[in-house]
Order: structure tokens, then sequence, then C-alpha cells
């Protein structure tokens, strides 16, 4: 409906303007209409558009590249270039290729004095400030380079929907450099006051570039602005006042996406007062009936709130036993609290069967409290061994919430002695309840929030009340410090995506955050970047040390980054299954040797400006097991040709779902351009927690633990450490590991311990197991085991995949 919305818009806008425009525009677009373009459908469901090619590998010039026909059986990495950036992927993740139509867009020149003579910038050196562009489209770029801070002046040339061209200017000194930034990068105040500065705004035609421009960009209440000044200049523009009613039109059916969007973010406080202030003026009724219908469903679902606690209440009066009244009485008072519309559908079947005779009082609220304890359709009608949950449930949280290894032990012994405390359930009360380590201000220094704020930005941070700083204990003993960001709405009850965020050589958790929520704006008391947006929790390590410039592969590193994630899995409601880790510069660097040190954990991984480094190169086989997306710049240095072996890796051998994004004329950057990309691609991710065969390799003694097995005692011919590299004649330690029919697992690996976690997903604990571990045979009944599973959660904090059973054998 968006673009065909679009397309109307600016179809009448050129029928209603004077012919030469028309003519001028026609010429425009049919300049654009010879340009190639594609659709391919990946087998991640991501779709990437732009004009098509092939290459051998990454390495080889896309500008020689052939099309899609043509030596197919020897190029095997794809490509698209949309104009600003250019998407390489496998032949192997092709799913589908469609042609698609050309696209139209609007393109603004902007006359600048671009430099034609002179040296021409060969590499992007580290940016070391780029100011605003100006009223005249102009910025200054200062980066490191070989010779000290290099100062270029760039001004904008032209803009279209998607992208704005910046080349250098004539200078005292002029370079030659050309590239691009994303149109949406610019905020709409900067790019009038530009366009305004260069087009001619007592010409019809130009005010009619800008309008047509904006309703590309979808900036539609910009647009309607725009169309209503030109209408107000020019009279002769009069009959172009129905595009104001189509642009308002236009800008509903946005306001109602952005709302659905919020909605599956899990932002319904939000959501409901947009729809309860949705705009009528101007706005076609089908409109109108979707913003009512979802304030209804709202209503509705409140509604049915109030109806399922009148039930329970009614239901709760009817029973005869007092002491069975009063034990309810937490239960009840727990419901009534947190019943929302985050967790009523877990009461779906006490409402369907709420007014059922044929069921007693007793068997009715057994079904809601079992219901609210362990979700929708995990329902018993046993009301005895549904009050026995609740206790189990609590229970189960002093377990997890325990520091004392001996009170542990005595809460395992009283659980053993509760009704309903099977593994089975227990799985259940886990997946349902809430976090277990209640998020405070003041207390022991694992639980703390950082009291002084270093800075002023740290300051803001704190005003923000979504925002928490937390000290906990590293690796090595000593503290470090990691930032959490909730998206809006917050509920512990939900479960929400995250990122994990590195941030780069001189950079800090603070900017991490900034940088995927948005900025803390006071006034608002909102962040309004992407994450904010898209219901994402953010989680920055302070994973380096003071004044660090490199990565450098240690166990401190990797184990902050993990400390702070299984920490936040203890706070905070965290989806376990579409954790997404990323980093810019050394912090992409160190995302990718992470990724592959540890693959069973992240949904998702996104180094941004990252080079391949010791063991990227030989943990290589373990990216088949873990989906990259890459972002970096066409001239940043020789990183291209120091990650092009392990990226050809990736997109030329089958099973590897691996995107890599070069934006056109950058160097070593943030790439803030890309993030709703990375968003989109997000979105169609998630972790598979028990893939039934792996293959992977390990040389720190570290990187041991892989989905579902654990390696230990290993032999010291397959250990390097960092500070060992390059050692020679360094062997990897390669594990694999198959789940076969009949319950049969077998593990090989030389390590001399082998452990093997067990649950329903890998085995049927109804059947004898076959157990193989590299030669050491077992095949007995595995029993789930309580203690085993609460061990598990307390050390992983992962309460969406616990293990029930676990089997060690020793060579």
């Amino acid at each position: 409906m968006k673009k065909q919305t679009t397309t109307l818009l600016r179809t009448s806008i050129f029928r209603s303007h004077p012919p030469r425009v028309f003519v001028v525009a026609c010429l425009a677009l049919a300049m654009i209409s010879t340009l190639p373009a594609a659709i391919y459908t990946l087998k991640n469901n991501v779709q990437v558009e732009g004009s098509p090619g092939k290459i051998g590998g990454i390495g080889e010039t896309p500008l020689a590249a052939s099309n899609t026909g043509g030596e197919v059986g020897t190029k095997l990495v794809h490509f698209a270039d949309d104009g600003i950036r250019r998407t390489f992927f496998s032949e192997y993740q092709v799913l589908n290729f469609v042609n698609s139509p050309p696209e139209n867009l609007e393109r603004i020149s902007l006359n600048q004095r671009v430099a034609t003579i002179g040296k021409r910038l060969a590499a992007v050196g580290p940016i070391l400030n780029i100011t605003p562009l100006d009223e005249f489209g102009r910025r200054l770029v200062s980066m490191q380079s070989s010779r000290g801070a290099l100062h270029i002046v760039q001004g904008l040339t032209e803009v279209n929907p998607r992208y704005a061209t910046l080349e250098s200017v004539v200078t005292n000194n002029s370079i030659i450099w050309k590239t691009r930034i994303a149109t949406s990068s610019i905020p709409t105040s900067v790019l009038s006051r530009i366009l305004k500065n260069h087009l001619d705004m007592n010409n019809p035609d130009d005010r009619l570039k800008i309008v047509r421009l904006y309703m590309q960009c979808e900036r539609y209440q910009d647009a309607m602005f725009e169309l209503q000044s030109a209408i107000e200049q020019f009279p002769e523009l009069a009959n172009l006042k129905q595009q104001i009613v189509q642009l308002r039109q236009a800008l509903a059916e946005r306001l109602i996406s952005e709302i659905e969007s919020r909605q599956t973010a899990g932002q319904h406080a939000r959501v409901y007062k947009w729809l309860s202030n949705f705009p009528s003026e101007g706005v076609a009724v089908e409109t109108l009936l979707r913003a009512r219908d979802l304030l209804k469903d709202y209503d509705d679902q409140a509604a049915m709130r109030n109806k399922i606690l009148l039930a329970f209440d009614r239901l709760l009066a009817k029973l005869e036993d007092e002491a069975t009244r009063q034990s309810i009485q937490p239960i009840r008072k727990e419901i009534r609290g947190q019943l929302n519309i985050n967790t009523i559908a877990r009461m779906a079947d006490f409402n369907r069967l709420a007014d059922d005779t044929d069921l007693g009082p007793d068997s009715r609220l057994a079904l809601a409290i079992s219901g609210w304890l362990m979700g929708q359709g995990e329902v018993t009608e046993n009301l005895a061994v549904a009050i026995s949950l609740f206790a189990v449930r609590n229970e189960v949280r002093n377990y997890l919430q325990s520091t004392n290894a001996l009170q542990r032990v005595e809460i395992l012994e009283r659980l053993n002695e509760l009704e309903g405390s099977t593994p089975a359930n227990v799985a259940k009360l886990l997946a349902a309840m809430k976090p277990t380590l209640v998020t405070v201000t003041n207390g022991p220094a694992e639980e703390s929030v950082v009291g002084e704020p270093a800075n002023n930005n740290e300051q803001d941070q704190q005003q923000d009340p979504l925002h928490h700083v937390f000290e906990i204990t590293g690796p090595s003993g000593a503290p470090f410090v990691f930032h959490v960001q909730l998206p809006p709405d917050y509920d512990p009850y939900r479960k929400y995506p995250c990122i994990v965020s590195l941030h780069g050589a001189g950079g800090t958790p603070e900017k991490q955050i900034d940088w995927w929520a948005g900025t803390y704006n006071k006034q608002t008391d909102l962040r309004l970047g992407q994450a904010s947006r898209h219901g994402y929790i953010v989680i920055a390590p302070a994973w380096t040390k003071p004044y660090q410039n490199k990565y450098e592969y240690s166990a401190q590193e990797h184990g902050k980054v993990l400390y702070a994630l299984q920490n936040s899995f203890k706070r905070f409601s965290i989806d376990t299954d579409r954790v997404f880790l990323s980093g810019h510069s050394i912090g992409g660097d160190a995302v990718w040797d992470i990724a592959l040190a540890h693959p069973d954990l992240w949904a998702g991984v996104l180094p941004i400006a990252a080079t391949a480094g010791k063991y990227v190169g030989r943990y290589w086989q373990n990216a088949k097991h873990v989906s990259f997306y890459f972002v970096g710049g066409e001239m940043d240095g020789n990183r291209l040709a120091q990650n092009m072996q392990d990226f050809n890796r990736y997109l030329t051998k089958f099973g590897y779902d691996t995107m890599i994004v070069e934006y056109k004329g950058r160097g070593h950057d943030h790439f803030q351009d890309d993030i709703h990309f990375m968003f989109d691609w997000m979105r169609t991710h998630r972790r598979s927690f028990s893939p039934k065969t792996i293959k992977c390799t390990t040389m720190r003694p570290w990187d041991n633990f892989f989905w579902w097995v654990e390696l230990d005692g290993m032999p010291s011919t397959f250990i390097t450490l960092p500070l060992q590299w390059p050692r020679k004649a360094a062997r990897d330690a390669l594990l694999e590991a198959e789940i076969g029919i009949n319950n049969r697992i077998r593990v090989k690996s030389p390590a001399k311990i082998i452990t093997v976690y067990l649950n329903p997903d890998i085995v049927d604990f109804q059947e004898n197991v076959s157990l193989n571990l590299s030669g050491k045979t077992q095949n007995e009944p595995i029993v789930p085991n309580l203690e085993v599973m609460l061990e598990d959660v307390r050390t992983r904090g992962d309460r969406l995949n616990p293990f029930w059973a676990k089997v060690t054998l020793s060579r």
C-alpha cells in the first residue's frame, strides 16, 4: 500500500505542474530505468535489492564482475549494489532471484566546487572528527594519516531518497574523495536548509522537487508542509491541494505501521496512548477502522482481565476449606498485581472453562493457578498440585538467588519433598517466572549500581530510568562495569531480544548504548534509537583495559563479555535464543573471535569494521554454526585483504549464513547508516539451541563449551595461548558430535574429560541412551535430575533452555 500511495502521489504531482517540468522528470526517469535491478531472497529470509553481479570471491573487483549469466560454475559470490553499498552473499544462500522494476528516484543535484585536480585519496584513515553539515551542505572531515591529521572539506553534490553523495571541494591542497551517506541520517531541518540554499525557492519546479524527495523518503509530514507552502506561494499550483489529502492519508498509514511495529515490540502503553489520540481529519475510513480495531483489542483484553479476576474470586469464595482459601491468597495477590497484556494468555484455559459447571471450583482454580505459574497449555486440574507449584516456584527462585552452597543443599531437600517438583514442571516454571536477580540501587558489590558517574554523559545516562549500570566481579577477580539499556514499557514477564555491544579503542559503553538505542532526551524521557523502537535490550560491557588499542584474544576479554551476559540473564527478561553480538573496530575484532569461540550463544553476530586475526583463521569451521553480518568500508586501508581468506571461506562453501556489506567510499567508520538493515537482518535470525551435529575447533582452554558438550583436560599439544601466538606447529582440537536416531549420541574429541548435557530435545528419557564418547561407550537409562537442572540455570542463566541431566566420561 505504501509503494502504491507514493507512486500515485508522485505521478499526480508530475501531471499537475507545467509540461516542461514533466518532460525533464521523464528524461531523468528514463536514465534511471536503464540501470538493472534485482531482488534476492535468501534462505535466512532476508531480501537484498540492487544491481546484481557475481564474482569468484572477495578481492575480485565488483566493477569487473559478470552479471548473473556466464561462468556460473566458478562464481559463487553474489552481490547487489544499491548505490550506497554492496552486499555480498553466497550462491548457496540464494533462495530466489527476480528482476525488479527500475526505481524512479528523485535526484537533486547541488552545485559545489568539486575538486577534480589533486591527489586521489587511497584510503580513509581513522576518523578524528566530522563537523555537521552546514547550510550549504559542506562539512570538514578530519582523519588520521601517516603524516598526521588530514582535513578534507566535502560538499553535498546529490541527494536522492536512498543516499546523499559527498565530494571533496576545491581547496589549496585539494584531495579527490567521493563518498555517500544514507539520506535518512540527515535530519530534515538540516536537509531543508541545504536544499533551500541550493535550489530556487521562487521556482515552482524546484519547490516540487523537494516535495517529491520528501515523499520518496517517506517524510510525509515534511512533504505536506513544503507542498502547502508552495501552493500558498504559487496560486497556479492550487490543483495540487488534493495531494495534501493523500499525503495526510500516507502519514496516517505510516503512523499505523509504526503503531503495529511498536505493538510487536511490546510497547503497549505507548501504543494505547497513540491509538487513543489517532488523527481522524483527512484519514481514509479503512485506516480509521484499523486504528479503532487495534484500540478495541486493548479494551477487550482489559475487560477480559477483569472478567478473569472476578471469576477467580468467585470460585475462591466457593471453596469450603478455610486453610486452602488462605493458602491461595498469596497467589491471588500475585495474579491481581501482575496479570496484564503480556501474561493474560496464560489464563486462556481458565478463561475458557471458568463457567464450566462440569468442573468443580477447585479444578477451575487449579487451571488458573497452574496456567499462571507454568504458561498457556501447561495446566492441571489438581488444586493441591497447583498450590504446590507456587511453593516449588518460590523455592526454585530461592535456590537461584542463593550464593551459599549449603543453603542450596537445604533448598533442594525441601524441593524434593514438594508435590509437583518434577524436572518437567520445574522447566515450565523456569520459563514462565520473572528474572531471579533483583536489580537494586545499593547492596553487595556484585549487585550494586555504580554510584558516582564518571562524566556528564554518564550522569545523563543515570537519569534515564531504563538505563542501569552494574559492577560485578570479572574472571580475574577484579571488578568491571557493564551497562544495560531496557526498551520502553519493559515488562519482566515478556521475553526481549538482546544486543551485546562492544566499543572500539577509546570508546565507552555509554556510546554503544547511544549508538543502538539513541541518546537520552530529558524532555521526552525517551531514547528514540532503533533498539528502543524495536524493543531490544542492549548490554554494553567495559571490556577493555585503560588505553587499550588492540584486541588481545584473552580469557579476561571473553570473560567480561560472557559474565555481563550471564548476569543480565539473571536480572532481566531476555530471550536467550535471540541474543546478538556486535562491536565496532577492535570491538568488532573481539566479537568475531568470541562468536567463533562460543558459537552456541548467539542468534547472530554483527562485526563492524572488524579485522580477522589469530584464532579467527583457525576457527573458521565454527562459523558454519553461527550467522554473520559484516559491515565495513570500501576504503578502510588493507582491511579487506586481511579478511579476504576468511570471507571467501564463508561465501564459497556450503552451509554458511554470512552477509558482507561494503560501503562505497567509506573507511573505518561507525556505519550508523546501516542500522535499519541490521534490524531487518536480526529480525529473521534465531539461535538453534540443540543442533543435531557439531563440528568445531578449539585451541584455548576456555573455548570448551559447545551447545550440549563440555570439554576438559585438553592435552597441551592442542593448546595455544594468546601470548604464545604464533606457536610453531600449533594444532587445533576438533570436536565432532552427533545426535543420532534411537537415542544414540557420539562425541569425538582429544579432551580427557567429556561431559554431555541432555534435555528432551536431545534424547527421550523414557528410553536407554547410548553414548559413545571418544570410544568409551555407555548404554543405560538416564534419569532427569533436579539438581543438575537448577545448577545449570544458576550458572548459565538460561531459564528457557535448561539441561535436565548430564553424563561425564573420562579417559
